[in-house]
């Protein structure tokens, strides 16, 4: 958990927090992390409670409920089919959560906000690993750009609202996450959900093999979403500046050594087979986190560790 070497500049004991997103993969991590940092209160809203793209709704909610801080990983997410099936909705929808959440936050005078971003912000070609200033230094990947643009605006957004009102707004950069709550969608999944998916169908039909997407070559760095969570705590708790902060791991894996691993929490024994009709996307996407690390914050659960928890979770919660 959070090594808690930097000071904190920020207390959450006694303040009412909103998770926007909270039934999400991430929020849902949040709200769990959270339990231990004496907040006052915990708010959260569904989606037919409050739609986060309508902004006179998350006006007058924010109005209503003054919260004194929001975290916000609210977002449509989807894999590499979902970005490139529906970009009109990635690109609208994300940007409208972003500009009326990050603006009626400011006037509802919310002391503190974390945006949450995505590791897909960075340009396709960028040095690994991807730190922090390598952003808008070359065009993106584009089979997920339309989300990238959403989440650069929400960066952007929260550094405008910092320089021109002197707002305590923050951004965090996450790594790929996998866990709890994760989309299992048989077409709209990312990585790790689809594979445990492909597994765990595998194994019940008596077959041994699993399939991948692509050559199995692209690198991918994963943290299991417990982890991100308590860094976004830590943050919020530590942090307070302009830059935009990555939360990551520090190491990855080729997305064969990663199905491989999926294949033994499985108990699959067969072959791994390579669907090449099917795109790899990003050659390699690893995020420095020496920032982040350097506050003292470091993770906690091993990918072997994770994708356990994930499964088990997966087989009592999800049916197939």
């Amino acid at each position: 958990m959070s090594g808690g070497q930097s000071p904190i500049v920020y207390s959450l004991e006694g303040k009412r927090v909103w998770v926007a997103g909270h039934r999400g993969m991430v929020g849902s991590a949040i709200v769990r992390r959270l339990r231990a940092e004496g907040c006052a209160e915990v708010l959260t809203a569904t989606r037919s409670e409050l739609d986060l793209t309508q902004q006179s709704a998350v006006r007058a909610w924010l109005l209503q409920y003054r919260p004194h801080a929001v975290f916000v990983p609210a977002a449509k997410v989807g894999g590499i089919h979902a970005n490139d099936t529906y970009p009109a909705e990635f690109l609208y929808e994300n940007l409208m959560i972003a500009a009326n959440v990050i603006h009626s936050a400011h006037e509802a005078g919310v002391e503190k906000l974390l945006f949450l971003g995505s590791s897909c912000i960075y340009p396709r070609d960028a040095k690994q690993p991807l730190t922090e200033d390598a952003l808008l230094t070359g065009p993106l990947e584009p089979t997920n750009e339309w989300y990238a643009i959403a989440k650069i605006a929400g960066i952007k957004l929260c550094q405008a609202y910092r320089k021109q009102y002197g707002a305590d707004f923050i951004s965090a950069m996450p790594t790929n996450l996998f866990g709890p709550h994760d989309n299992y969608h048989p077409e709209n999944s990312h990585v790790i959900p689809a594979l445990l998916r492909k597994a765990r169908l595998a194994q019940e039909a008596g077959e041994s093999d699993l399939e991948i997407w692509g050559t199995g070559a692209p690198y991918r760095e994963f943290m299991y979403v417990d982890d991100c969570a308590d860094a976004l705590v830590f943050l919020m708790m530590h942090y307070s500046g302009d830059d935009f902060i990555n939360v990551g791991t520090g190491s990855d894996v080729t997305i064969a050594e990663l199905a491989r691993a999926v294949m033994e929490t499985a108990g699959l024994t067969g072959a791994l087979r390579k669907d090449t009709s099917k795109p790899d996307g990003t050659p390699r996407k690893l995020m420095s986190s020496d920032r982040l690390l350097s506050m003292g914050w470091s993770p906690e659960t091993s990918l072997h560790d994770g994708l356990k928890l994930a499964y088990e979770w997966y087989l009592e919660n999800v049916p197939v």
